[in-house]
């Protein structure tokens, strides 16, 4: 696969002793960390889309999913990827299908349930193609509640029946919603979970603009102004699902009920029973650890690069691990003796520090309580630069991971599974950062205080990585982003990580290539696995599945094969050695359509330009069926660092669209840009695939 990028990562010591808040046991009995060279990564799906997040399966299958609404899944055995659902999904900002998680009893009693937290398109405005320099699908950031009120949307979560290799969206149980400002970034995602009662975790972002707040807390209470300029609305309103985790218990044909030992109990005037842990800003991923019934929260940091007396303290992320609810201060404090000023944007000037230990939330826009819970500590925050207390995270962007606690279990590592992790990691929490491209081990003691930070594998590239999981083979399951915006980057990939230094047992690295790779029925494709190797000089056998219907084709190296019918197909390569481990690759071959070439003619790679600039655009595309340009996409996305976020998106091969002005930062020291990615997807039909085409260029700020 190619790589356009493969940072690495800098070695650090075995364990680290690090200082908390709170004070520390003995220092535990250090053992020696396996060595890089007894793992290996084994890629998976090498075309996963614009990937979110990902479910391992009991039978090892692995579904993930991808934000246009895409449900794939991995077949061990044979190594293929197939389509299991297609959900429609509204797509502007960050929205779209989020996260997938199984039911914890998935697999026992014909229990086949899938979860998915997505968003449905409802009756949202959308862009108008024939009004070019009008975007309907923006919501205005001043107006009345009315003019707000056309853009209240919801995420949903709900479940769905895995009936063999397909989920069928027709059995689809409703269990929660949580109501969104639409039409305006940002802060949107979720994350599932459950814990060893069968309770179900949600993550909830503050669905909060940051961009206007010169990186600091979002606290605009102006009455013309669009509430979502204001997390107190949401992450802290006691009354408001957003900016949360909400635990509940699924109901047996949908809804849920309340656990105890939530925030508030049922019945509390101005409070949602729902919520378990509040005052958070992305909580992006979530892992509950069921031996201990731990939670783990990596919740996402501000922009601000320094701290400023009138505004207060600059970006830092968050890690936290909670037994019990909580509320961890956004958008009032980052930790209990580091608080935002009240700031007041009519008049731009501070009020003064929030209270920490007493806040109180009197925002026009609160629902909820006035008093708050008083704000809890994380366990670990960092910012850009080196942390003190945390050094061994290293410096960079921010953009904290709660990761999974490993489980050692003996039996996985007798035969059965020989790519299990070693016990070496047992209990340990890992934590990885999508910004920074590596993954950490966390040690806690028996009080549970964080004493040790490892480097994990560092010699292994993750490339933003996006979610983490641990299969019951005890392998890790990596699902990486790549380096781009709201597309399929070339990095993207679904992969696993083995540990094989059990018997020393590689698994093979297939290649293949296929010649042509589109044309007319009949197609007559030559395959080739060149390039394929074992680093145990194992002799291998090859398994081909050119129509992707789980059927082995042919067991030569490099076959050939004509297709009948019109279609896209995912022609598989499964390669295995005496050891019985196996690996595999894909082409697609696409018999009777070619995918669309789209061009951004105007804005051009590198174009200069000041944020505030109405830029406008222009796209080809060239296709062998006719072009709908009312199906052309365009968003614009404001790039920082190696992330980004989708400020709006317009309709059609021409048209404007004016560059937000991202208050509090600095161009020429941030790291910003303007990108431009363009979409067209062709109809298809009569036996032929829709196929997508894209294209992205970035504009740069002028000195």
């Amino acid at each position: 696969m190619k790589r356009r990028l493969a940072l690495a990562v800098a070695g650090l010591t075995a364990t680290a002793l690090v200082a908390t808040p709170t004070p520390s046991m003995a220092e535990p009995t250090v053992a020696a960390a396996p060595a890089d060279a007894d793992f290996q990564k084994v890629t998976l799906n090498d075309h996963p889309g614009e990937p979110m997040d990902l479910a391992v399966l009991p039978d090892r299958r692995v579904l993930h999913v991808t934000r246009a609404g895409q449900v794939w899944m991995h077949h061990p055995d044979s190594g293929r990827n197939s389509l299991a659902a297609t959900l429609d999904v509204y797509r502007h900002d960050e929205e779209g299908l989020q996260n997938v998680a199984i039911d914890p009893n998935f697999g026992k009693g014909g229990n086949n349930w899938v979860y998915l937290y997505y968003s449905p398109p409802g009756n949202t405005p959308v862009d108008d193609p024939a009004t070019p320099n009008v975007n309907e699908g923006d919501a205005p950031t001043t107006g009345t509640a009315a003019d707000f009120a056309r853009f209240k949307g919801a995420l949903q979560l709900s479940r769905f029946r895995l009936v063999k290799d397909t989920l069928d969206l027709s059995t689809e149980q409703k269990i929660l919603q949580v109501p969104v400002d639409r039409g305006i970034c940002c802060h949107v995602g979720g994350d599932i979970v459950f814990d060893s009662k069968g309770n179900l975790y949600l993550s909830t972002g503050d669905d909060t603009n940051p961009f206007e707040s010169d990186g600091y807390a979002p606290l605009d209470e102006r009455a013309n102004r669009n509430p979502a300029f204001d997390a107190q609305r949401s992450a802290a309103n006691t009354n408001d699902l957003r900016g949360k985790i909400l635990r509940v218990k699924p109901g047996a044909n949908g809804g849920y009920t309340i656990p105890e030992g939530n925030l508030f109990p049922v019945g509390t005037a101005k409070t949602r029973p729902e919520i378990y842990v509040m005052g958070l800003r992305n909580p992006y991923r979530i892992e509950l650890n069921r031996v201990t019934d731990e939670l783990y929260i990596g919740d996402y940091s501000p922009d601000a690069r320094q701290p400023n007396p009138q505004r207060g303290p600059a970006g830092q992320g968050r890690w936290i691990a909670t037994r019990k609810a909580a509320n961890f201060g956004w958008p009032y404090c980052v930790t209990p003796d580091q608080p935002y000023q009240d700031w007041d944007f009519a008049t731009n000037t501070s009020k003064g520090p929030f209270n920490c230990a007493a806040p109180v939330n009197d925002s026009p826009h609160n629902t909820g309580l006035r008093e708050l819970p008083p704000v809890a500590q994380p366990d670990v925050w960092y910012g850009y630069g080196l942390s003190p207390r945390f050094p061994e995270l290293g410096t960079g962007g921010i953009g904290p991971m709660a990761g999974p606690a490993y489980r050692f279990d003996p039996r996985t590592t007798k035969g059965r599974a020989p790519v299990a992790w070693p016990e070496y990691y047992d209990g340990k929490p890992l934590f990885y950062e999508w910004t920074r491209d590596y993954v950490k081990a966390f040690t806690l003691d028996a009080q549970r205080n964080l004493v040790g930070i490892e480097p994990v594998v560092p010699s292994i590239v993750t490339d933003n990585p996006m979610d983490m999981e641990f299969g019951p083979d005890g392998a890790l399951y990596v699902l990486e982003y790549g380096d781009g915006y709201f597309s399929e980057n070339p990095e993207a990939q679904l992969a696993r990580i083995d540990y094989i230094g059990w018997k020393g047992n590689h698994t093979p690295v297939p290649q293949v290539s296929a010649d042509p790779l589109n044309g007319t029925t009949p197609l007559t494709v030559r395959f080739s696995s060149e390039g394929t190797t074992d680093a145990d000089g194992d002799t291998l056998r090859y398994a081909w599945d050119f129509d992707n219907d789980g059927k082995v084709d042919s067991r030569e190296a490099s076959p050939t094969f004509t297709y009948t019918e019109n279609g896209r197909y995912d022609a598989t390569l499964n390669v295995s050695d005496r050891g019985g481990l196996s690996a595999s690759a894909s082409v697609q071959v696409v018999v009777g359509n070619a995918a669309p070439v789209v061009e951004l003619v105007k804005p051009t790679e590198g174009q200069p330009f000041q944020f505030g600039d109405t830029v406008a655009y222009e796209v080809k595309v060239t296709d062998d069926q006719p072009v709908d340009c009312a199906k052309v996409t365009v968003t614009y996305i404001l790039g920082h660092d190696q992330h980004g976020h989708p400020q709006t998106t317009a309709t059609g091969c021409t048209g404007t669209i004016q560059t937000t002005v991202p208050g509090g930062h600095d161009p020429a020291n941030d790291n910003l840009s303007a990108v431009f990615v363009a979409s067209y997807t062709d109809p298809g039909g009569d036996g032929l695939p829709s196929l997508t085409g894209t294209d992205q260029v970035r504009l740069v700020p002028s000195a």
